[in-house]
């Protein structure tokens, strides 16, 4: 079937489903839109073709907008479908919306043997590494975490990530102060 089709199946079906959740009948509607009773049936069983001279009458008196009743579901409110940004070492894939209030990642680094530029934000990471290891630089101190393992830190502390041994690969969690330094480093 083709898209179009799904459309206007979607919008026959929306339009005698609210006619019947509202209680009208075919008459009552025809009343209401100055359209023939026939008309409204032939509209909803697909024996004539949607137009805005009928679908608007329609829409408005079934209290209804055309965007609505028009509208083909997706999956674009549920599924996050992210896209890789690669820096350097670092590729980075976004897990989450780009209004909510955390920030969830996908990081993908390359080794590097060069000591990282630590960086300090308002705010709270976690990480679980998926695979590999990742070194943790917190200011002085230098942790290594394994694949299954998770950290949680304080923000304001000197931080960066480096792969020592290894491509790794990890999911990060942080709150909106923290999608500058991680992110879009």
């Amino acid at each position: 079937m083709s898209e179009v089709a799904d459309v206007e199946g979607l919008a026959r079906s929306r339009l005698r489903s609210m006619r019947t959740t509202l209680g009208y009948s075919l008459d009552e509607l025809a009343e209401r839109t100055n359209l023939s009773a026939s008309t409204i049936s032939r509209v909803e069983t697909g024996k004539r073709a949607l137009s805005l001279d009928v679908l608007v009458p329609l829409a408005n008196a079934l209290q209804i907008s055309l965007d609505v009743l028009l509208e083909v579901p997706t999956d674009d409110d549920v599924v996050i479908r992210p896209v890789a940004h690669s820096n350097g070492t670092r590729t980075t894939w976004p897990l989450s919306r780009p209004d909510g209030r955390t920030v969830a990642a996908k990081m993908r680094l390359e080794p590097t043997h060069e000591p990282p530029s630590q960086r300090v934000h308002p705010g709270h990471d976690w990480f679980l590494v998926l695979e590999g290891c990742v070194r943790l630089w917190l200011g002085e101190r230098q942790i290594d975490v394994q694949a299954g393992e998770a950290a949680e830190f304080a923000t304001m502390v000197p931080h960066a990530f480096t792969a020592p041994a290894g491509p790794a690969e990890l999911i990060m969690i942080f709150d909106r102060e923290g999608q500058r330094a991680h992110v879009h480093q």
